[in-house]
Formats: C-alpha cells, sequence, structure tokens
C-alpha cells in the first residue's frame, strides 16, 4: 500500500533533501528510519526538494510497502529512529496512484528576514538578516510586477536542472511582523532552484534602494541571472508544504509554530 507522511525539519542539520552517499541528508535519514520500522528498504518521493540549510514546516512525502503496521507506527515509530532536528507529523493511508510530486497543485515558502543593524542572536539559522532600514511598501510594489506567469531564468540557480523555466506565481506579498521581521510569502505552481532567495536579494535590492520597480520587472524580462542580485542566504527559507485536490485528503500545513506564525 502507498503512505502519505507530513513532516518537519531544521534544514541546518541537514546536507539538503536528496540522499547522499557521505553526508546526512533529509531523504536518507528519513529512508532509514522508515526501513527499519518497513523490515524491508523504502524509498520516498517528496512534494519538494530543499537545499542545504532550507526549512520545511509542512513537506509531505510518500512511500510504498507490504508491512502491515499501525498508523501510529509511520509517525511515533520513525520518530524513534530519526535525527532530532526532524520530525514525522502525521501519517495517512493514501490510493496507490497518489504522487506527492506529480500531485501537488502549488507549494507555498516563506522567508523570514530579521531587519535590524544587529545581527541575529537566538535566531541564528533561522532567519536571514539585513541590517539597512528597508522599504517594504517599495518591496511590496515591486513583487506585483512578478505575479503571473513568466520566464523565471533570472532568479534561477546556475546549476538548476530544470527543463523549462517557466513559473506561474501565484501569490508574492510581503509585511513586516512586529518591528524587526519582514515576512516574505511565495506561492506558485512550482519553483526552480533558489528561485526564492533570489527572488527576495532582488526585492531586498528594491527595498534598501539600489534598484527601483521598474528594473525589478527589466531583470525578469532579461531572462538573465548576471543581471539579477546576490542569492539570500537559505537560513530564513521555509517550505510551507504542498496542496492538493481534497479528493486526496491531504492535511494542508500551514499551521506553525512561533516567530512563523506572524
Amino acid at each position: 500500500m502507498r503512505i502519505a507522511l507530513g513532516l518537519e525539519y531544521d534544514g541546518r542539520a541537514f546536507h539538503g533533501w536528496q540522499r547522499q552517499p557521505e553526508a546526512v541528508s533529509v531523504q536518507g535519514a528519513l529512508e532509514d528510519a522508515l526501513s527499519r520500522i518497513a523490515g524491508h528498504s523504502v524509498q520516498v518521493i517528496c512534494a519538494g526538494r530543499t537545499d542545504a540549510g532550507v526549512h520545511a514546516c509542512g513537506q509531505v512525502v510518500h512511500f510504498d510497502t507490504d508491512a502491515l503496521r499501525p498508523m501510529s507506527a509511520w509517525v511515533r515509530g520513525v520518530n524513534a529512529f530519526l535525527p532530532s532536528a526532524m520530525a514525522v507529523r502525521w501519517s495517512l493511508s493514501v490510493a496507490e496512484d497518489f504522487h506527492a510530486r506529480y500531485d501537488a497543485r502549488a507549494r507555498a515558502y516563506r522567508y523570514v528576514l530579521l531587519n535590524r543593524s544587529e545581527r541575529p542572536g537566538l535566531w541564528a539559522g533561522r532567519v536571514g538578516w539585513h541590517y539597512l532600514p528597508l522599504d517594504v511598501d517599495a518591496m511590496r510594489a515591486a513583487a506585483g510586477c512578478l505575479l503571473g506567469t513568466h520566464d523565471f531564468s533570472a532568479f534561477r540557480a546556475a546549476e538548476c536542472q530544470a527543463k523549462n523555466p517557466v513559473r506561474h506565481l501565484i501569490r508574492a506579498e510581503i509585511h513586516r511582523a512586529g518591528k524587526d521581521l519582514v515576512i516574505f510569502d511565495f506561492v506558485a505552481n512550482a519553483f526552480l532552484q533558489h528561485m526564492v532567495r533570489n527572488l527576495v536579494g532582488a526585492l531586498v535590492s528594491v527595498g534598501k534602494g539600489v534598484w527601483t520597480i521598474g528594473q525589478m520587472r527589466e531583470v525578469l524580462e532579461s531572462c538573465s541571472r548576471a543581471l539579477s542580485a546576490p542569492t539570500f542566504a537559505p537560513d530564513g527559507l521555509y517550505f510551507l508544504g504542498p496542496s492538493y485536490l481534497p479528493e486526496w485528503q491531504i492535511p494542508e500545513a500551514r499551521e506553525t509554530a512561533g516567530f512563523m506564525a506572524l
């Protein structure tokens, strides 16, 4: 049967999602723990791969097994064998044709930026940081030109392996939370490698007055990574999770804790 899981993790503890022979990865740690509970080798498919240092609040995966276990075993049992920086939050038996990646209609990311003169201490590794004051209204206006269907080549990593750079950006919202936090929310059908971090870097360029809103539009239309802003650190990036059609009955992972709920 096919099982879907929802999980969260602190990206600082892993060298990205994908299994690697000589490094700790999210996929590797999860598959090893699942295999111990299932009693056979398990391979998982995720809704969206995350880079090293990127966190997740609602990653969704699926795997196949012939092991008969109570649903609780795929949560509490698996968690007993996972690193402390990762936890399964729920498990669900799903139809055999459910696919965590291909059935996801959209994916949501949040970037949390500390905007004050002093670097983070308590939140080190969990927020991005920019020390100069930022004009959130200008960044919000610039984000508007990103909405819709575009070639986002200007905001993809040089090593991005996606065959098609066209993505549909459904949501790009920016707001302040309290005095020092700036929250960036993005929803798209899919994202290119480093796309969110590169968008944040470009929007920060607008916020500190280096770019105009018109320049943001010009960079987007140029499709040239060389003209865009530097990639922002992974520290403040959170994969909130994918969304699916109601028929799959996959829990929506939008509820988060602490400053992530701001």
